[in-house]
């Protein structure tokens, strides 16, 4: 819209001072015949901004017209500014809005605060998907999910569960929507006990005509919290050691560092590939290493399997059983009928 166009003119013009129409029109995917009538219009409603022709020309403010922000601290300023990737604002049809956004609080930032918080959002970010993986679908459309938290309505839910594949409907009472290593996660009461649902496991989303319904003083991060916690002390009792070859040690802490016990849990990828390529250089494989692993489940740590011959489960025995299936399953698949 031209307001929005208009504002975001004299807010560029506020940050960076002189700039060309060229700049501007790049900036705001627009023509620099567009540019310049809505310079004209930013003037005859009373802005001083005036245009500069010429190679070194461009567009300005007169000087001292500004607003302030005032009692930022210079950390306050920063930290507005050190923002995650652009997905999880996307997801929420909020791309546009939050290069907007900054430019008018950058605008507003007093003079000598400009500057840092300029280099904080070129020079940091914080990108919450894990590696070798990609952000999750939601399945449901999550304006319907906004609109059930920001509407302070119930949301009546169809949800498949992971652990049994069930479906299950609910009807929930919603605190907020959270963005956890690239998945949305909705966060509601379920008769009055905390639960968190997974949006790509959502198979459909509906609002219900009724008021949410939440514990008094509960807040979204409080309710997060608790479950955060109920997912980490979910206790993993199978006990698996395994020999890992040096040269797939780093690979191996990739995958499975989170699963880790004991010493072994202070090893990062980084030392391990370091190590590896010291062995390589010295033209030796060196020694496995001896990890031990906990996993929910034993069919759990079957996963182990895809690492072929480079990791060697030593214990429990019924997982080498369960591993020598596998692989006698697989190899009867890819020879039948082939002559192998």
């Amino acid at each position: 819209m031209k307001s929005d166009r208009l504002l975001s003119i004299l807010l560029l013009l506020q940050t960076h001072g002189q700039v060309s129409a060229g700049e501007l029109a790049s900036r705001l995917e627009v023509s620099v015949r567009t540019i310049y009538r809505d310079v004209e219009a930013l003037s005859a409603a009373g802005v001083p901004v005036y245009a500069e022709r010429g190679r070194n020309g461009g567009i300005a403010l007169l000087p001292g017209y500004r607003t302030d922000v005032t009692g930022l601290t210079a950390d306050e300023a920063r930290a507005l500014f050190v923002l995650v990737t652009e997905q999880a604002h996307a997801d929420l049809g909020l791309g546009p809005a939050i290069g907007s956004a900054l430019r008018k609080v950058m605008a507003a930032l007093p003079a000598p605060f400009r500057g840092d918080a300029d280099l904080a959002s070129r020079r940091i970010m914080i990108d919450p998907v894990r590696w070798r993986s990609s952000p999750r679908p939601s399945t449901v459309d999550l304006g319907v999910l906004q609109a059930a938290v920001f509407n302070d309505r119930r949301l009546r839910l169809r949800y498949r569960h992971g652990r049994d594949a069930q479906v299950r409907s609910y009807t929930l009472d919603p605190y907020g929507l959270v963005s956890k290593a690239g998945a949305w996660y909705l966060v509601a009461d379920h008769r009055g006990q905390p639960m968190m649902f997974r949006s790509d496991r959502m198979l459909s989303a509906s609002l219900v005509d009724e008021p949410v319904s939440r514990r008094d003083g509960v807040e979204l991060a409080d309710v997060w919290e608790v479950l955060r916690q109920r997912v980490d002390r979910i206790p993993a009792p199978v006990r698996v050691i395994v020999r890992v070859q040096r040269s797939e040690l780093a690979r191996f802490l990739r995958y499975h560092e989170a699963d880790l016990v004991g010493p072994a849990s202070a090893l990062t990828e980084a030392e391990a590939e370091a190590d590896a390529e010291a062995e390589a250089e010295a033209g030796s494989e060196g020694e496995p290493v001896e990890l031990e692993l906990r996993f929910p489940a034993l069919r759990a740590a079957e996963q182990l399997l895809v690492f072929g011959p480079a990791v060697e489960v030593m214990e429990p025995a019924e997982l080498r059983e369960a591993l020598v299936r596998r692989a006698r399953e697989t190899i009867a698949l890819y020879a039948e009928g082939r002559g192998v």
